[in-house]
């Protein structure tokens, strides 16, 4: 399994990384745009912003709570972008590595039936097939 992770991870041509690289810049974007757009309807520092943005991105909830509405709207719409962008990019960037590890455990489970259906038989060779 390595050398096939391998090969999808690092091949020039690989969608994954097209994939994972445009997910990442989007939301790279998204965070830009709301970082200074507190900075500029709230008049926060960068710091307080991208902290503010960050933990909006991963759904934690900042602690801080814009003042004014404009504020308050902005940052209730970069909550839906911000979420959106980071799923995303989580599930680009992680999502085939996910995929492989099920195909591969499969297929580990499917030998894994057939060769205690095949020692099953082995014991009991007179007994009928028997049904799950």
């Amino acid at each position: 399994m390595p050398g096939r992770l391998s090969k999808i991870i690092h091949h020039p041509l690989s969608p994954f990384t097209k994939r994972a690289f445009y997910a990442i810049v989007v939301l790279a974007i998204v965070m830009a745009v709301g970082t200074f757009g507190l900075m500029l309807i709230e008049g926060w520092a960068f710091v307080p912003s991208f902290y503010f943005m960050a933990l909006l991105a991963t759904a934690e909830g900042p602690a801080a709570t814009p003042a004014t509405d404009v504020g308050k709207i902005f940052a209730a719409i970069m909550a839906f972008f911000s979420i959106g962008a980071a799923i995303s990019a989580i599930t680009f960037t992680f999502g085939p590595l996910f995929g492989s590890a099920l195909k591969e455990g499969v297929r580990y489970l499917e030998k894994e039936e057939e060769r205690l259906k095949d020692e099953l038989k082995r014991k009991d060779p007179d007994a009928k097939t028997h049904s799950c």
